[in-house]
């Protein structure tokens, strides 16, 4: 796995041991990308970050700052290794966050934080689930007219109608990929509403 195009283009990144992990696969991540278009300036939420793939590809194409989320141990741990053999110029903004999405996105809605392109790659058996569970969260973490790139499976596609439905989103683009259908959502943020936990963060790279 590699990194594809921008400033770290042909960047290595390790992934973690086992199938609890699923990296979204280099052609995909590439065509992801050629749709998304320029992310230059922009603050980039990759959710569910297993490898942090999507965040540091957003970083190598010219996005201000890439925060991760990631709840298992060793993806972390791979996380913030990745992070590390990647950026190591001091110009790029990388945040790395350990703990539960749900709870992290709460979080950061208090504090106002606000991105403009949001990954959403849960696994997929939970994807459902969890979009019903940030029904009322993640739009209150968007920036105006933000990006919200779900990646289900096949047999999930419906679940992107429901986001789209759940998050008063617009549908923009959605693509099939062998067993992967991704959807591109675009939606204005809201004010958040409910108190958030803490969760035990920490930071990698400036």
């Amino acid at each position: 796995m590699r990194i594809v195009a921008g400033t770290f283009r042909g960047r290595r990144l390790a992934a973690p041991r086992g199938r609890d992990v699923r990296p979204t696969a280099d052609r995909v991540r590439e065509a992801v990308f050629s749709i998304l278009g320029a992310v230059e300036g922009e603050d980039v939420l990759d959710l569910f970050a297993g490898t942090g793939a999507l965040g540091l590809e957003s970083l190598s194409r010219g996005a201000r700052s890439a925060t991760f989320v990631e709840i298992d141990r060793q993806a972390h741990e791979v996380v913030r290794r990745n992070i590390d053999a990647t950026i190591t110029d001091g110009e790029h903004q990388a945040h790395l966050i350990k703990g539960d999405a749900s709870r992290v996105v709460r979080s950061l809605a208090l504090v106002q934080e606000r991105f403009d392109l949001i990954f959403f790659d849960p696994p997929y058996d939970r994807t459902a689930e969890l979009v019903e569970e940030m029904r009322e969260t993640l739009p209150t973490i968007c920036a105006h007219d933000a990006r919200v790139v779900l990646e289900v499976a096949t047999r999930h596609r419906d679940v992107i109608a429901q986001a789209a439905a759940n998050w008063g989103a617009e549908l923009q683009v959605e693509r099939a990929y062998g067993d992967t259908v991704v959807g591109i959502l675009v939606l204005d943020g809201r004010e958040a509403q409910d108190p958030a936990a803490d969760v035990d963060a920490d930071s990698a790279g400036d």
